[in-house]
């Protein structure tokens, strides 16, 4: 049996193919990550093709001339599927499929296929398969093409193809009333969502997001810090070395040894030509990050890469309206670095999440960012109001209390909104 399971794995053997643009210096990288997303769908890559160009050929992506190269290396690593490093247009699909005849994805198709295997919620499920439709609307012709193609294909590789054989035999306007019905219960979706945020300025308690591209330890940092904080296990979240090991949204609550407390949210990590679609499908998601009161944009300071990865980031966070938020760089992976830590400098750390070193340093930077607010002070409670004292008791952190004359005496750090509603009560 585990034999035949090994045979379904490798059924899917793939050519890489991409277009160098005018000298990116990105490219390469580029091409490395397609082969990791690749190998997130269990696709054995059995060979690259690149080109240098000043721009694509509009008719097929790359020159005509590269076609018979790819189509020769194709039959001779006995390959069954050719993927594309960037997203293709509808008759770039049709046409590379006619002259390599062989099935094509592109980047996009790919990154959507993995969405659609990773996500577990309902709302997860939505946005992914709305971006699936919304990309399939116009390549439906092509599309229809490849499925004679497609053949067997059980076991690894796409499953679903991009949005799945069943959804591609649906005609167009059938697509569009999924579309139209899928938007209207993401809809109801965010409003709960902005009802849960009303909810939660109300309360007043700080909300921590933390961003960063896939990959980079962002769960791994959640995880850690709800240790610290001896947070019950069933509240961890799920963490793997693997592209796109999370994409709901996960919310935690904080709370501190000195009574105080924030939210801690985890988002979805980002890539880069991460597909147009998923970032609209995913925006109610993402907004999460724009109420936020304080970022942590998480970087896998080990990657030779990781400036660009924290370009993409901030360029897709600009794309949801997340802007103009306190943000902590927390430049993780710093042990594989070979760069010193815990070091702290301004608004940036570095640290070993999976180490559990620097975690310390890093609630103490988030401290100073979110509880800049509170007010040290003595309050003078006469004894009948026994209720205010219950109350800051719970809420406010009371480094002495005294039983005076005229009732108890606290010497407490309290957030400013307590402060200001028990002022009269404040002592010199």
């Amino acid at each position: 049996m585990d034999k035949l399971k090994e045979v379904d794995v490798l059924l899917e053997k793939a050519i890489l193919v991409g277009v160098n643009l005018r000298n990116d210096k990105h490219f390469e990288y580029s091409m490395e990550e397609l082969t990791n997303l690749a190998e997130a769908l269990n696709v054995e890559v059995v060979g690259i093709v690149t080109q240098n160009l000043e721009r694509v050929t509009p008719s097929h992506y790359v020159g005509t001339g590269k076609i018979e190269e790819i189509k020769s290396f194709y039959e001779e690593a006995q390959a069954n599927l050719v993927i594309f490093n960037d997203e293709l247009s509808p008759s770039q699909i049709r046409n590379l499929e006619r002259d390599l005849e062989t099935k094509v994805i592109d980047r996009t198709m790919l990154i959507l296929d993995i969405f659609g295997r990773r996500a577990k919620t309902r709302e997860a499920q939505m946005q992914v398969e709305l971006a699936q439709l919304q990309y399939m609307l116009p390549r439906l012709v092509g599309l229809h093409a490849s499925l004679s193609r497609q053949g067997g294909g059980t076991g690894g590789g796409f499953k679903n193809r991009g949005a799945g054989e069943t959804k591609l035999e649906l005609d167009r306007r059938k697509i569009e009333d999924q579309i139209s019905k899928i938007k209207k219960e993401l809809e109801q979706v965010k409003e709960q969502r902005e009802t849960q945020r009303k909810q939660r300025r109300k309360n007043a308690v700080p909300v921590v997001s933390i961003v960063g591209y896939t990959n980079a330890g962002k769960s791994t940092i959640m995880n850690q810090l709800l240790a610290k904080i001896g947070q019950e296990d069933h509240k961890q979240v799920f963490e793997k070395d693997m592209l796109f090991a999370t994409l709901e949204t996960s919310v935690r609550y904080i709370e501190l040894h000195d009574k105080k407390s924030f939210l801690l949210t985890d988002t979805v990590g980002f890539v880069s030509k991460l597909p147009h679609h998923l970032v609209k499908a995913f925006r109610s998601t993402l907004e999460e990050a724009r109420d936020a009161d304080l970022l942590l944009h998480v970087v896998d300071v080990s990657n030779a890469e990781h400036g660009f990865m924290m370009d993409v980031t901030n360029e897709t966070l600009k794309a949801v309206g997340v802007e103009g938020i306190p943000t902590i760089y927390v430049y993780n992976k710093a042990d594989l670095a070979n760069v010193p830590y815990p070091v702290i400098s301004g608004d940036n750390i570095w640290i070993s999440a999976k180490q559990g070193n620097g975690l310390d340093e890093l609630l103490q930077i988030i401290r100073q960012h979110i509880f800049s607010d509170y007010v040290t002070c003595k309050m003078l409670i006469p004894y009948e109001q026994g209720n205010v004292v219950s109350y800051l008791n719970e809420n406010a952190t009371i480094y002495e209390t005294a039983y005076e004359e005229a009732g108890t005496l606290l010497k407490l750090e309290a957030k400013e909104a307590d402060y200001a509603k028990y002022q009269h009560y404040v002592v010199k």
